[in-house]
């Protein structure tokens, strides 16, 4: 009985929340309207440089010699200071070369493209040849529009004569290789994920279903091949080889794009949807590197000044209280069950 109480109470918290997040959210829908138009985000830099002298220094305090750390911060400061006298008369072109570094993680619809987008262009207002950009990129592949979006916006970086590196530590696959392959260089860690070079597309059809229940549905359509295959209607065998052709030549053009930003891949021997490790990668030219993001990075420092830019996006009031909702939640939930689980079961 007293645990009949317990899931009582649990679900009354539920629904409770649930209700209270609903009328919020009714009350914040007008507002939604009333900041169209404001500022929908800004650019954030950090620098890394610092980040890698920071952590390097808190490991020194604590392992290293107190008169060996003395001697070191006596160099570095004559150094500093000799820096600072040679940067008086220095010029622009005599700065030290900057790497920066961008971040996107893709979901099936290639999400992160906006942001990426805007990133981008801030970093092209800046950067010179001289320079390099980094891309940290990690997909599984998505929509054949969307990754193809994606894969043109680190274009604009080749296309202004910029070093493009892509690091994958993970997974770049289908959609996600489309991009990578666009980079002068492509850096993967020994088992992160590449290849997957084909196009897939499947539906179900309720066709016989409908049918079984006398239920007719119609499509109307002006052009022979505006609709091929459906998922409610009979699909006919013309469609269906008008649709797979449609998917080969999307096929034939991945396979293009690939030989042209990497030459140096047998495109016929490694376009056949298969995946490869880093390792197995690397030998069939689909990368260049075998390296972790990380170690990449940090083989740059200090020569280079390294910053990581990021456009975060202004939350509208709807999703910072959406979120607040959700962690409360989850929170409530979180605590009945754990005090749930401390009662037997029978």
């Amino acid at each position: 009985m007293e645990f009949l109480l317990d899931y009582g109470l649990f679900l009354a918290k539920v629904v409770t929340f649930v209700v209270a997040f609903m009328v919020v959210a009714g009350f914040v829908v007008a507002s939604t309207q009333r900041e169209k138009g404001k500022d929908k985000g800004r650019i954030q830099v950090t620098r890394l440089n610092d980040r890698f002298d920071e952590m390097n220094e808190a490991l020194k305090v604590e392992v290293v010699d107190e008169k060996v750390l003395k001697e070191e911060e006596k160099k570095r400061k004559k150094a500093e200071k000799q820096a600072r006298k040679g940067k008086k008369g220095s010029t622009e072109s005599e700065r030290k070369r900057r790497v920066y570094v961008l971040d996107f993680n893709g979901d099936m619809k290639a999400s992160a493209t906006d942001d990426l987008r805007e990133s981008i262009t801030a970093v092209l207002s800046i950067a010179e040849p001289v320079d390099e950009v980094v891309v940290r990129l990690e997909s599984p592949g998505g929509v054949v529009h969307g990754y193809g979006l994606a894969a043109s916006q680190l274009d604009r970086i080749r296309q202004k004569k910029i070093p493009l590196t892509v690091c994958v530590d993970k997974v770049a696959a289908s959609g996600g290789y489309m991009m990578a392959c666009v980079a002068d260089k492509i850096v993967a860690a020994p088992f992160a994920v590449l290849g997957s070079i084909g196009v897939v597309a499947q539906l179900p059809n309720f066709h016989k279903v409908l049918k079984k229940h006398d239920v007719d549905y119609e499509i109307f359509t002006a052009g022979e091949y505006k609709r091929t295959v459906t998922m409610l209607g009979e699909n006919t065998e013309k469609g269906r080889q008008k649709f797979k052709e449609d998917l080969d030549d999307t096929h034939i053009l991945f396979k293009e794009f690939v030989q042209e930003h990497r030459p140096s891949v047998n495109v016929d021997e490694v376009a056949t949807g298969e995946i490869w490790f880093g390792k197995r990668a690397l030998e069939k030219n689909l990368i260049d590197v075998i390296s972790t993001s990380d170690e990449y990075l940090t083989s740059l420092h200090p020569a280079a000044d390294i910053v990581q830019v990021n456009f975060e996006h202004k939350k509208r009031i709807q999703e910072r209280i959406g979120l607040a909702a959700g962690r409360a939640l989850e929170t409530a939930i979180e605590n009945t069950i754990a005090k749930l689980a401390q009662r037997p079961w029978f």
